[in-house]
């Protein structure tokens, strides 16, 4: 008998037929009921918890479900597909049959990448894999090199951000068929865009989720969850749950060439065991990967870089955090709000210096809205393992009206902080429409059940009291439904914003072209470069070059216009017998702005404010005035 691709699931044999295997320690009898069929297939128990069998006049397309000690019938916890949504029958799949044109893919790595998140279902109107696929190449164009796709394990309802998925290896039949999930990769792939798939392997959703019908197991009994039961991968019979998980994240690298994940709210996988399961996952997709290079990439809330360290030095592995600091200084700048879990940043120069430098702001320092000290120590860590952004979903929704930074700040400021974000060390993410300034919200959408529908919209209310500008009648007023079908689809990008906001699409375009052209931007460890304070809303930081020719100047002014006379900061001087010239400035009149003068005058420096300017090195013309640069 061929060997299993999976420890369960339905899976085709070459010789014929579907084998069939299942845990489900709790139970004496399992059958297998297939759709149209009145005979069921009794599997036989292995002897531990496991149950199989050989169906030999089954095939592809079958739809099927478990039937245990008369209960159910149910469908399969390792489904590949969920035609007719998680509470339907499960259908055999053969993922052999899809012809890859990858071979010479080599994959992706954390390094020099710009990440782009992507919603599948309001990417484009018609919310489909086949539909997104067709933008690649614009993407490619645009400078973007790996997607971030948000979760696409099948959930209930017609709509939802993902976060809720049920059928761990079912691709949502929302977006097309698995097939079609294949074909968006192996697109991407010949664009040369890498894709990562973000995963919940913390909870399971509300509806939906038939996982206890076959063992209690899969779920702890030690630990509380944000938002559900926590899964057990450390308590009495994990295996076969640690076993369940960590084939799935193989599972998305090897059937449909993921080029690794992201892991939701990692600090919400509980599990004391000598090998954490986080670590155990990463070495799974490194080894799926037979060869490939893969990027592996963490949210975690209380930022612990252990998640990142290599595993010879203690750490678990991965490559890359998200970096809420980050996000968290760039909103109190762009918007002038400091409450909720803004309260502890101040959107000042040395906030946004320091995580140049850094990563974290926090790294052990008291945190007063959490009442404790949040983070540790990360001065090891590259610069491209913080991934940097100025929205993503939950950032977005939880502006309570779904408004993007775009629309929450001046259009100059946007601007100055998009090319902050873009040319500084750490990688850079965009939030899909970010480009173009999208002018489509983004809720918070999920359809659910009526009485379950009520319970999340009072809760998500609940959640967005903590902001007192917020906490008040008129806005709960305001707040959208998640249920509402229009909530879902308001938040369906257009893509003619690519055309009537043409000058901050370009922006984009010419910034990452910059990051990817200008050697001095390149990522290195350690950094080579510095930063200084101009002003409290001002600052400048040095990239170093194998040459003083190659050194660049980033001077950043989210304030008003700034005059430095004098201006005694080294970083300012220009190599020897060279002078400063602007390269690229946010206030560009290709970009909807003014032209910008040279920053250096007779006067002194005078930086308009508003203004981001990365400014080159240029040799100096003049012999005297060379030859006084270079007397002693």
């Amino acid at each position: 008998m061929n060997t299993r691709a999976l420890p369960i699931g339905a899976e085709l044999r070459r010789e014929g037929g579907v084998h069939f295997r299942v845990w489900a320690p709790i139970r004496a009898r399992v059958e297998v009921v297939v759709e149209g069929q009145d005979a069921s297939i009794a599997l036989e128990p292995e002897g531990n918890g496991y149950f199989a069998g050989l169906a030999k006049n089954l095939g592809e397309g079958v739809r099927y479900r478990y039937r245990v000690d008369g209960e159910g019938p149910y469908p399969d916890p390792a489904s590949r597909f969920q035609p007719e949504g998680p509470h339907g029958p499960s259908q055999v799949v053969d993922p052999a049959k899809f012809a890859w044109t990858d071979k010479s893919w080599k994959g992706t790595g954390p390094q020099g990448q710009v990440l782009y998140e992507m919603h599948i279902g309001t990417f484009t109107p018609e919310g489909t894999y086949e539909a997104a696929a067709k933008q690649l190449p614009e993407l490619a164009s645009l400078g973007i090199t790996c997607i971030e796709m948000m979760p696409v394990a099948d959930f209930s309802g017609s709509f939802g951000w993902g976060y809720d998925g049920v059928n761990m290896f079912a691709p949502t039949r929302l977006y097309g068929e698995p097939d079609d999930l294949r074909r968006f990769v192996d697109r991407a792939h010949s664009v040369g865009i890498g894709v990562i798939l973000d995963v919940v392997y913390n909870h399971l959703g509300p509806d939906g989720n038939y996982l206890m019908k076959f063992s209690p197991s899969y779920f702890s009994q030690t630990y509380k969850n944000e938002w559900g039961e926590a899964l057990n991968f450390d308590c009495g019979d994990c295996k076969p749950v640690r076993e369940f998980f960590r084939c799935n994240a193989e599972y998305w690298i090897r059937e449909f060439h993921f080029d690794g994940l992201r892991l939701d709210a990692t600090q919400q996988i509980f599990d004391s065991s000598p090998k954490h399961i986080v670590q155990e996952i990463g070495e799974a997709v490194r080894v799926a990967a037979n060869g490939r290079k893969t990027y592996l990439v963490s949210e975690n809330e209380p930022q612990h870089p252990r998640l990142v360290r290599p595993i010879q030095r203690g750490g678990m592995g991965l490559d890359s955090l998200w970096n809420d600091d980050f996000h968290h200084s760039a909103f109190v700048a762009l918007t002038g709000r400091a409450e909720a879990y803004y309260t502890d940043y101040q959107g000042n120069a040395q906030e946004f210096i320091s995580a140049a430098k850094y990563g974290y702001l926090f790294q052990g320092q008291r945190y007063k809205w959490q009442k404790n000290r949040r983070g540790a120590p990360a001065f090891d860590i590259p610069a491209w393992g913080f991934i940097n952004f100025l929205q993503n979903h939950d950032q977005i929704a939880n502006s309570g009206l779904g408004l993007r930074c775009s629309e929450l700040s001046s259009r100059n400021r946007f601007k100055a902080m998009t090319a902050w974000t873009l040319l500084s060390p750490g990688t850079p993410m965009l939030f899909q429409g970010q480009e173009f300034a999208a002018s489509t919200p983004f809720f918070y959408f999920a359809d659910h059940q009526p009485e379950l529908a009520k319970l999340v919209a009072k809760g998500r209310q609940e959640f967005l009291s903590q902001f007192p500008s917020l906490a008040t009648p008129q806005v709960a007023e305001m707040l959208r439904d998640p249920a509402d079908p229009k909530t879902f689809e308001d938040c369906k990008l257009k893509f003619e914003e690519r055309e009537t906001h043409a000058a901050i699409y370009a922006m984009h375009r010419d910034l990452l072209r910059l990051r990817r052209e200008v050697p001095a931007l390149q990522p290195r460890f350690p950094l080579r470069a510095d930063g200084a304070v101009l002003g409290s809303t001002a600052w400048v930081m040095r990239f170093f070059g194998d040459t003083p020719e190659q050194d660049r100047l980033i001077i950043v002014n989210l304030g008003r216009d700034l005059h430095m006379d004098p201006a005694p900061e080294p970083l300012l001087a220009p190599p020897d017998s060279h002078r400063w010239i602007n390269e690229w400035a946010s206030e560009s009149a290709d970009y909807g702005g003014i032209a910008t003068p040279p920053l250096e005058t007779e006067e002194g420096w005078k930086i308009s404010g508003e203004t981001t300017v990365l400014l080159k090195p240029e040799r100096v013309k003049d012999e005297r005035d060379a030859q006084q640069r270079a007397s002693p």
